[in-house]
């Protein structure tokens, strides 16, 4: 009888904040400068230069421990990491090891309907390196210093999850924690939010784990799955012909979909963890732990409690609206200018998606305003423009963030209400198709359908299809 394999998997997820300046000096932290121009005497490690912690990055560290339930170290410190590699300048990484700020956390997921909880063992703040750029012509690397000590966050899970969806469950409620809180962007393709994957298998029933292995470089959620995937059966197939899975680190090339080893357990460095003498300790108090708490904003699920309670809309809906911070902003600052709940969500939900999919546009990064939305909203409410004209109106708001008033004066595109003049077209119309005139008046109820088309043709599309078909079928019943 052919055994059955439980996964194991626990993550290390490290998480760029969304600071202005970087944790130990005052350089820039926005990606994608020229190659070394966001750094300075600290980040790149000069002798004597001394670091100064960035307030921000407590009070952002702070926030994502209480919204995933840990205790707070009002007592904490840093440490020295001591590890030399060619991107880390002091040939040390400022971290922490011994009083990380957050401890004993959960979040909870839902996967095919269940619930649990996936618990936090630490979150800790410490300090990012540059990053090697590897050159294929010259075979040589060049190192970038802009990101060395950009903030980051390292969120610890327990071994509590037990299949890839679950882990890209954790993922997504992490990322959407974080965002909502604007603790960090967690954009995966930008390296500001990274997942290491630490995976063992044992028989269904035991209590012991296996021997774990840890993936690294997995930048989006796609990779991360099939790197469980691949690493599931890899560690399957060894137990399975007498082999034994050793301990070891390995990078994951999404490319070939496989992965290789690093390093292993054995040639692992002792980090040789000491308090790091230039920072002093940092204390936490009630009233500020209070402040951060008292300013944190209304997270995901809440915010699908409240959407259900408050607006006529699907469930479904409010997943998706609610699955982005930036489109669930858009859908509650059009509402509170006014425009009707079911109505917002009607673009969102159709318009608003088939653009995002035609342009490759990812829903946090959307630019349009609530404003525009809202009014060309208003538009279409007061019948100053049809359907047709909205979507077209629609779509440069979409790309260019257009005002729909001006957009729509400018463009000669508001509806005809002029009635003697559409009325004058429509039995023109009538007048030119006897044969449609002939079907509908037999019964054929879908040849109107020909007669309003013709109409909205020669009225270039600025006519309201109700009053053409209602001035069409009067002029039938004659």
């Amino acid at each position: 009888m052919s055994k059955t394999y439980e996964t194991v998997i626990g993550l290390e997820v490290h998480v760029e904040l969304a600071t202005k300046t970087k944790i130990f000096c005052g350089c820039s932290t926005e990606f994608g400068g020229a190659p070394n121009t966001h750094t300075c005497p600290v980040c790149t490690g000069m002798p004597g230069s001394l670091p100064v912690l960035n307030k921000g990055v407590v009070e952002k560290a702070v926030a994502v421990g209480l919204a995933t339930n840990c205790t707070i170290t009002q007592n904490c410190k840093f440490d020295r990491k001591n590890y030399f590699y060619p991107d880390n300048p002091q040939n040390y990484q400022i971290s922490q090891l011994y009083y990380p700020i957050c401890r004993d956390g959960k979040v909870e997921i839902e996967v095919d309907g269940k619930k649990k909880f996936v618990r936090i063992h630490e979150i800790h703040m410490e300090e990012d390196a540059g990053k090697l750029v590897h050159d294929p012509f010259t075979d040589s690397s060049l190192v970038d210093f802009n990101r060395s000590g950009v903030p980051l966050i390292e969120i610890v899970s327990e071994p509590d999850m037990r299949s890839a969806e679950e882990v890209i469950a954790y993922l997504e409620k992490l990322r959407l924690i974080i965002q909502y809180l604007g603790a960090s962007d967690c954009k995966l393709n930008e390296g500001s939010m990274r997942a290491d994957v630490n995976l063992s298998v044992r028989e269904v029933g035991s209590s012991e784990f296996g021997t774990r292995t840890e993936t690294k470089n997995l930048n989006s959620f796609k990779a991360i799955a099939r790197a469980i995937e691949n690493e599931r059966e890899r560690q399957i197939d060894l137990i399975e012909s007498g082999e034994k899975v050793v301990q070891e680190t390995r990078r994951w090339d999404d490319t070939k979909e496989y992965s290789y080893p690093m390093r292993s357990k054995e040639d692992a460095q002792d980090y040789r963890y000491f308090p790091d003498p230039d920072l002093v300790p940092i204390v936490i108090s009630d009233a500020w732990m209070e402040e951060i708490r008292r300013s944190q904003p209304e997270l995901r699920d809440e915010k699908r409690i409240r959407y259900k309670e408050e607006y006529d809309i699907p469930d479904y809906d409010i997943d998706i609206i609610t699955n982005s911070k930036k489109m669930a902003d858009i859908f509650e600052e059009a509402i509170a200018l006014g425009a009707a709940p079911k109505k917002v969500s009607n673009w969102l939900m159709v318009e608003t998606m088939r653009l995002m999919k035609e342009h490759s546009v990812d829903a946090d990064d959307l630019s349009f305003s609530a404003k525009n939305l809202a009014a060309l909203i208003a538009l279409v409410e007061s019948k100053a423009i049809n359907g047709t004209v909205a979507k077209e109106v629609f779509e440069k708001i979409f790309t260019d963030d257009i005002e729909p008033e001006q957009y729509v004066e400018e463009h000669g595109l508001k509806t005809v209400n002029d009635a003697g003049a559409l009325t004058k077209t429509i039995e023109e119309i009538v007048a030119a198709n006897p044969k449609s005139v002939e079907d509908y008046k037999s019964g054929k109820e879908k040849a109107i359908g020909f007669l309003v088309g013709q109409t909205m043709k020669a009225m270039q599309g600025k006519a309201d299809p109700g009053e053409v078909n209602r001035i069409l079928k009067e002029i039938l019943s004659k």
